[in-house]
């Protein structure tokens, strides 16, 4: 129970009652997992059946819906995980006239309870120091979307740290395997991403709330002061962002040029083995036609060097210029025929 005097914790059982007093207005924050959420939430506030069932369940999306006696809300604050992991830490708010109910959404079990608490538990650390006296739920809902909102910021002051690194590993030359290295740039786009989808759905939500009819005009400042925060976050998410997207279409360019320069010399190497074995060709052309040259003459001289004993070509007068004339007639006509396909 929050008063003018100050904090005062009660139990459970208490809330019934202490919901008829006029002194100061309620909070009460079931954390994740809480066994006798549903019921306290059906049973004591009598909230609509499918807003209980949201506050069980994880949803992917924040949204509002404005019933009668009270708004209802989802919002996404983001945890960093393993290997540049987004969790998605779920609060969700009931904001009555004298009440405000805050639920923590079901966590992944890689993530501590205390850390899908950590805004409420900051700002009842401040409340109870003296440091924040809200004067109506709507006040303390404020304050813990404040606290949501800075850790939205903080998130992206992270990613930014790694985004100023991964831009020296680029301009330094030093990105080590290429794959990996594309896999952080893309991690770190998914981180801001994220954010920038929470700050824009969170923004959009508290816009529309500040155009409710039943909302206080005390308090409507504060709605638009959250929808302020919102869209700052988002802002800044997609500077970042942006800034990212540059490094990451610089390190293309480099792999571009690195693969354009690698395809040419790989292209030049196929070149000159080209022009090695054109040559070789050329070579083996020239051997093969003065082979087949001098093979003439000496196909004549095989023949008429067997001396069989009815060969008449032996015993005439010009057998033997005739056979010489032979081997020239063969040789210069094949190299006639060879100079003519360019063998020679």
């Amino acid at each position: 129970m929050i008063t003018k005097t100050g904090l005062e914790s009660h139990r459970a059982d208490d809330i019934p009652d202490l919901l008829n007093r006029t002194d100061g207005f309620l909070w009460v924050d079931i954390p994740a997992g809480h066994a006798g959420a549903a019921q306290l939430l059906s049973e004591v506030f009598h909230f609509h059946p499918l807003a209980i069932k949201d506050t069980l369940e994880r949803n992917r999306v924040p949204k509002m819906h404005a019933y009668r006696d009270y708004i209802f809300v989802i919002l996404h604050a983001p945890e960093r995980g393993e290997r540049g992991h987004v969790h998605y830490l779920e609060l969700d708010q009931f904001i009555g006239r004298n009440y405000l109910v805050t639920v923590h959404g079901p966590v992944n079990p890689a993530v501590a309870a205390a850390t899908a608490e950590r805004e409420t538990r900051a700002v009842l650390a401040r409340i109870a120091k003296g440091r924040l006296q809200p004067a109506s739920p709507f006040a303390l809902s404020h304050a813990i979307v404040a606290a949501l909102t800075r850790n939205q910021e903080d998130y992206v002051e992270q990613v930014t740290a790694d985004v100023w690194r991964l831009e020296q590993q680029v301009t330094g030359g030093n990105v080590g395997d290429p794959e990996s290295f594309l896999n952080e740039l893309f991690r770190a786009r998914h981180g801001l991403l994220a954010v920038r989808t929470m700050g824009a759905l969170g923004g959009a939500i508290y816009g529309r709330m500040a155009t409710l009819d039943g909302l206080p005009r005390d308090d409507k400042p504060l709605v638009d002061d959250s929808t302020d925060q919102f869209i700052r976050v988002r802002r800044i998410a997609d500077g970042e962002r942006e800034y990212l997207q540059g490094v990451i279409e610089f390190y293309q360019s480099i792999l571009t040029i690195k693969a354009t320069n690698a395809a040419q010399i790989q292209n030049e190497k196929v070149q000159r083995l080209t022009e090695a074995n054109y040559t070789q060709n050329e070579q083996v052309k020239r051997i093969s036609a003065w082979a087949a040259i001098f093979f003439a003459p000496s196909l004549v001289a095989a023949v008429y060097g067997m001396n069989f004993d009815h060969m008449p070509e032996l015993h005439w007068r010009i057998g033997y210029p005739f056979a010489l004339a032979l081997m020239i007639a063969a040789g210069v006509a094949l190299h006639r025929a060879f100079k003519q396909r360019d063998w020679l």
